[in-house]
């Protein structure tokens, strides 16, 4: 994990590393990566730039990913999130924000490879991996979305398909998974103990905290709950393999009292 292009194996994502003086000229809309306001703040301060979903964004900086981690664990990070387009500070003083944040000593920056190990440390979704269009809120252990009003009311949209899987009529669940040995990773197939493929990995890295590997995926309801014992095809060789209960690492979130 020396440089950015060693990330992309690690992460659940499919990372690009940016070269630093393009070979050719960039003839389409499609080859240009859009630039959050921190571009040049992140190039000051060392982060290594790769292409995530048509932007140019640091995967980390002069800390390693898993230093990055455990640093946000104990302390504070500052991850560049205005690709989202959801900070409402205007982007000119995007930069003198970040500044003022980073004079806190325990804050440090962080990027995309932290992002990713601890969100899935955390049992969040990663949209486009771990759930999509296809997904509803049960499949993808997110019943809690929906209030008590609503699941009576059926006033959402798929309400006519949800709210029966709410009361238990559903083919497949998100679960955790953890397992010794190579690292699962998204689209290794999940299989039962008697060797049938059951389901799919989704994501999956290393835990910097747990020091085990994790991993989320798709499964029949019937292989959902905790404690059951599967097999994960890594490498073309089957690995032991048991669904655990998310978060895998107990949730700190800072709220105001």
């Amino acid at each position: 994990m020396q440089r950015a292009m060693g990330m992309m194996a690690p992460l659940g994502f499919r990372l690009q590393a940016v070269p630093s003086a393009p070979r050719r000229t960039l003839s389409c809309a499609q080859d240009v990566l859009r630039r959050t306001p921190l571009y040049d703040f992140h190039l000051a301060h060392g982060g290594k730039m790769v292409a995530f979903a048509g932007w140019s964004l640091p995967v980390q900086y002069q800390e390693s990913h898993v230093d990055s981690h455990l640093h946000t664990r104990r302390h504070c990070s500052l991850f560049d999130v205005s690709h989202m387009l959801q900070i409402s500070v205007p982007a000119t003083g995007a930069v003198h924000l970040a500044m003022a944040l980073l004079k806190n000593p325990e804050v440090k920056l962080a990027g995309l490879a932290a992002r990713d190990s601890l969100r899935l440390e955390a049992g969040l979704c990663l949209y486009g991996s771990d759930i999509d269009e296809h997904t509803t809120p049960v499949e993808g252990s997110l019943g809690w979305t929906l209030g008590k009003r609503r699941r009576v009311a059926m006033d959402f949209p798929g309400a006519k398909v949800i709210v029966p899987q709410l009361k238990g009529e559903v083919q497949r669940r998100r679960v955790g998974l953890i397992c010794e040995g190579a690292p699962m990773r998204a689209y290794n197939p999940i299989l039962s103990t008697e060797g049938t493929k059951i389901g799919i990995v989704t994501s999956g890295c290393p835990s910097p905290c747990l020091k085990k590997n994790v991993a989320m995926g798709y499964v029949p309801f019937k292989y959902s709950q905790p404690g059951t014992q599967l097999l994960v095809e890594v490498r073309r060789k089957q690995q032991m393999a048991v669904v655990s209960k998310m978060p895998f690492v107990p949730t700190n979130y800072y709220t105001l009292k």
